[in-house]
């Protein structure tokens, strides 16, 4: 949608990068803990909404994402911690910084919502004055053990439907299209959510809301495909190898430098918003950009790099070559 596009190009800025890396300490740090003591997590770090709201265990909001993907074995945890950092990594790169920060705030505020609901909702319905009973609460509303999983469901299913065709090996052996892999989880959960609790189907709704609704707001917002991937990361790889000795001016208007010509000379325009520079064949009969256009080609910009459709376009800045030249105003500034 326009609106969401508007508030990326906004607020984009204040993303944050490579989230997936914070995410994977939490996860290296949960197996840690795990390892020293497997009850630790579910003791005091894990998302029971029962103890936040009778002990007033506020930082579990924040500690259940120590959750390793897979917490019983300590090898698979950190397989599976690196398999989540790697989709949520390609995630990030096609749909950029702001859209998976939003995405995966987003699931982490409606797993907690899912929780508080669970919670609510037994509460409301077993609490008698002559039979409360905290405990029996705690053990009825099963949300003590919830951590990432549902998290990474939404992950994995947002990894599944932007790469549809990508080659995943099914026990690392057979290899099926990410698509089919989502399908079959898809059914896996259904199952669950058929035949599991009110909590256990809370949850699998709010992962499952999380990725419905992200992908109806941002429906036919430009991604970068796993190609324009690949070219970026060389085209990084070739500028890093290479060393800086390029020109130090260049004319915005026909590209040329002073390795072009010896003789030529490039100003600035004092007339121009931005920092354009010229030859002193173009210096007087450029058009001159105002600050709606440099915002406009700024715009233009960030659709080059999500899309790689032109951004800053030649005609924003010449002129027709019937343009008379303003010798009343000189523009030459060095």
């Amino acid at each position: 949608m326009k609106w969401f596009y508007k508030l990326e190009y906004k607020y984009g800025r204040y993303a944050i990068r490579n989230l997936m890396r914070y995410i994977l300490v939490l996860y290296l740090a949960g197996t840690v803990l795990n390892v020293i003591d497997p009850s630790m997590y579910y003791h005091y770090l894990a998302l029971d909404p029962w103890k936040i709201v009778e002990n007033f265990q506020i930082w579990r909001i924040f500690t259940f994402l120590m959750c390793a993907p897979d917490s019983n074995n300590l090898f698979f945890a950190l397989l599976s911690a690196y398999i989540y950092y790697s989709l949520g990594t390609f995630v990030e790169r096609a749909w950029g910084a702001f859209r998976f920060n939003v995405f995966m705030f987003f699931g982490i505020l409606y797993t907690i919502i899912g929780a508080f609901v669970v919670y609510a909702l037994v509460r409301f319905d077993i609490m008698d004055p002559t039979t409360y009973n905290p405990d029996n609460i705690a053990n009825y509303i099963q949300t003590v053990g919830v951590g990432t999983t549902y998290l990474n469901f939404s992950l994995f299913m947002a990894f599944a439907f932007t790469f549809p065709t990508t080659q995943m090996l099914f026990m690392f052996l057979i290899p099926i299209p990410a698509q089919i892999l989502g399908w079959i989880e898809i059914g896996i959960y259904l199952v669950m959510f058929i035949s599991g609790t009110i909590a256990t189907r809370v949850m699998i709704g709010a992962a499952a809301l999380n990725v419905l609704l992200f992908f109806l707001v941002t429906r036919g917002a430009p991604m970068i495909s796993p190609g324009q991937m690949k070219r970026r990361v060389e085209f990084k790889r070739n500028i890093r190898v290479k060393p800086s000795d390029g020109p130090r001016h260049r004319c915005a208007i026909c590209g040329k430098t002073e390795r072009d010509d010896a003789t030529l000379e490039f100003r600035y325009c004092s007339k121009c918003a931005g920092e354009f520079e010229y030859c002193t064949e173009h210096l007087y009969t450029h058009k001159h950009v105002t600050s709606e256009m440099l915002e406009e080609m700024k715009k233009r910009a960030h659709i080059q790099m999500m899309t790689g459709k032109p951004g800053i376009l030649e005609s924003d800045i010449v002129d027709s070559e019937t343009r008379e030249i303003d010798e009343d105003k000189p523009d030459g500034e060095t």
